[in-house]
C-alpha cells in the first residue's frame, strides 16, 4: 500500500489506462469541474467519478465543493513513490548495459 494513503496502493490507482489518463488531464490545469472530465471519455458521469474516487483514495486526486460543484486537481506528490521505483530500475538496467557493452569491447579485442 502507499504510504500516502493506505486505502488504496498508487501503483494500483494508476493501473487503468482511463485512470493515467484523468492523471493527465488533471496536470494540464489547475482545477477541472466533473462534467469537463466526463465531457472527454466516452463513459457515464458515475463511472468517471468511480475512477478518480480510486485517484483520490491514493492520494493523487483533491476535490473541493463550490456551490454544486465538485471540482477536482491533482495532487502529484504519490507519483514520487512510481519515480523512484522506475528510477532504481532505471539505474539497474544501465548498469547492466554498460556491463554488457564492456564484455562486448573484450570479446572484440
Amino acid at each position: 500500500m502507499s504510504e500516502n494513503n493506505p486505502m488504496r496502493d498508487v501503483f494500483d490507482a494508476i493501473a487503468d489506462p482511463t485512470r493515467r489518463r484523468l492523471i493527465q488531464l488533471l496536470a494540464e490545469t489547475d482545477e477541472v469541474p466533473l462534467h469537463e472530465l466526463t465531457a472527454k471519455f466516452q463513459m457515464g458521469r458515475t463511472a468517471v467519478s468511480k475512477h478518480l474516487t480510486i485517484l483520490k483514495e491514493a492520494g493523487l486526486v483533491l476535490d473541493r465543493k463550490v456551490g454544486r460543484e465538485t471540482r477536482f486537481r491533482l495532487n502529484a506528490s504519490p507519483l514520487r513513490e512510481i519515480q523512484d521505483w522506475v528510477g532504481f530500475y532505471s539505474k539497474f538496467w544501465s548498469t547492466n548495459m554498460l556491463r554488457l557493452n564492456e564484455l562486448f569491447d573484450e570479446e572484440e579485442e
